[in-house]
């Protein structure tokens, strides 16, 4: 099993690996976990064989092997958002 979090630093963004959206960052690497922030959720500990690749300042996770908390608050992480914003279509003020 390649050792991805020799890879990893903080900062890097994280993904789960059947998504393209940005779901959090990393915060700190230690012994065999990571730490990532969660936007409106906070911090949580990830165990290194969740990691499943490591690229161009990214980590990508196996939501499978997340804990139903994570996963829960992956979910809800951009409901602050304007779902406009999120979908790519023109903000309400701007179709008018």
């Amino acid at each position: 099993m390649k050792n991805y979090l020799t890879q990893i630093e903080p900062g890097y963004d994280v993904f789960v690996h059947d998504g393209d959206v940005k779901v959090g960052a990393v915060r700190a690497v230690n012994g065999r976990e990571l730490t990532v922030y969660v936007e409106n959720a906070g911090d949580f500990v990830v165990p290194r064989t969740a990691v499943i690749e490591v690229v161009e300042g990214k980590a990508v996770l196996d939501c499978g092997k997340l804990d139903l908390k994570l996963r829960r608050a992956i979910g809800h992480a951009h409901d602050s958002e304007d779902p406009a914003a999120r979908s790519g279509a023109p903000a309400a003020e701007e179709a008018d």
